[in-house]
């Protein structure tokens, strides 16, 4: 009887292995966020295993600059992890066109996201997504309040209070007024032109009428921003030009710099390592009573690599992404990433709260240059960096800078052409 029962437990036993091994999985996750690294191994991975013990998550970020070549040189080798942390719009379209991401569109989860969160993680027609939408970023300006109230300085609300303010700041002489440099490229595009731009071409309807044909990039609405840039090299310190972002994150967290032109991702690092009080405000507007524009945008999803050997696993955490309980861990975990579902969610961070409350007081648009408009070459998105450099160097005009976007925008995107 005790063999009988023996083989019978060892038939048993063979017959659910490969049930219980199929039910483990690793799951690796490709990103750009390498500063979250951290993050993701101390709460956010712990807490997704907690709940599914047979799959295990490695995150393994690679550098911002390098993301885009590095995951496509692994994507077209076939090594690239099951999970992807997915751009917006137009670099993640393009994964998607390319047979390296698949369609979540029938994942019941998508429902617990509003159609403007989706919208950057879909085809142009709108009928397929293909990455689960996570966070959206706020631009605005980060202060050093020990600064501002030792200079007697009020929170700008007016261009004209801004340059105020930032002269005070210079004629006193102890600190850097504008905490930002040139060397990287990207920041002159992303923290100047789209942090500022919105208020002159007046956001959504501006970017839109862009996409339409409307509007041309010679227009004085898309000009005028780089002439306000070019106002700003009178405050960002000596030796800007060779300034990297590191360089510009260091001197405002030692408290060299009274502002940093900012989006809301710096605010984990900066709580970190900044020992002073900070304060925020958006962008200022032209006049007293303009209606004031952010950018508001969708910053980051997460897809899955139609290669993986792990579809169910995959999608199971993808799943736990639009839940509630991930909203909360993340916005709160990376304070300054603001969840994209419909769910509430509470926010510990005050200036977390206090950039996401312009949501209530500002119009929303996303960064003008993501959508469609960098499909082509030249690339729109890095023509809009070099410009926004040269705009601040004082090296090309205004009117030549938007002359030459519009001329490459049109050298390729039919409706620019008339």
């Amino acid at each position: 009887m005790n063999r009988k029962i023996l083989i019978a437990m060892l038939a048993t036993t063979a017959l659910s292995a490969p049930a219980a091994f199929a039910e483990d999985a690793t799951l690796t996750i490709e990103s750009w966020r390498n500063d979250d690294l951290t993050l993701w191994q101390d709460k956010i991975i712990p807490a997704f295993e907690a709940k599914h013990p047979g799959i295990k998550i490695k995150f393994t970020p690679s550098a911002p600059a390098e993301y885009n070549a590095v995951l496509n040189s692994k994507l077209d080798a076939g090594s690239a992890g099951d999970l992807i942390t997915c751009r917006p719009f137009d670099a993640s379209l393009a994964l998607y066109e390319a047979g390296h991401l698949t369609d979540l569109s029938d994942m019941e989860a998508m429902g617990n996201f509003p159609d403007v969160a989706k919208s950057a993680w879909q085809t142009d027609d709108g009928s397929a997504t293909f990455c689960m939408p996570m966070a959206s970023v706020i631009h605005g300006f980060i202060y050093n309040k020990e600064i501002f109230d030792e200079l007697g300085i009020e929170e700008p609300k007016t261009e004209a209070e801004f340059f105020a303010a930032l002269d005070k700041i210079k004629e006193d002489g102890s600190y850097i007024p504008l905490a930002m440099g040139t060397n990287d490229q990207w920041e002159a595009a992303t923290m100047g032109y789209n942090n500022i731009g919105p208020n002159y071409w007046k956001g959504e309807e501006g970017r839109l009428a862009l996409i339409a044909g409307e509007q041309k990039l010679t227009d004085e609405q898309w000009t005028a921003p780089f002439a306000t840039l070019a106002k700003w090299a009178d405050y960002l310190g000596d030796g800007y030009e060779a300034q990297t972002y590191p360089d510009s994150q260091n001197l405002f967290t030692l408290g060299r710099a009274a502002i940093y032109p900012a989006g809301s991702w710096e605010i984990s690092g900066f709580n970190a390592q900044a020992d002073f009080e900070m304060g925020v405000f958006n962008p200022p507007v032209q006049n007293a009573g303009d209606t004031c524009y952010i950018s508001d945008h969708t910053d980051i999803g997460i897809g899955m690599n139609a290669a993986t050997d792990n579809p169910e696993a995959a999608k199971t955490f993808l799943t736990w992404v639009a839940s509630p309980e991930f909203a909360e861990i993340f916005a709160n975990a990376l304070p300054g990433f603001f969840p994209l579902s419909s769910a509430p969610v509470e926010l510990e961070d005050p200036l977390a709260q206090e950039f996401l409350s312009w949501r209530d007081e500002c119009e929303s648009t996303i960064r003008s240059t993501y959508q469609i408009l960098s499909r082509g070459t030249p690339n729109l998105e890095n023509e809009t960096w070099g410009a926004s450099v040269a705009a601040i160097k004082g090296t090309e005009t205004p009117e030549a800078l938007g002359q030459k976007l519009q001329d490459g925008l049109a050298s390729w995107y039919e409706p620019q052409q008339n």
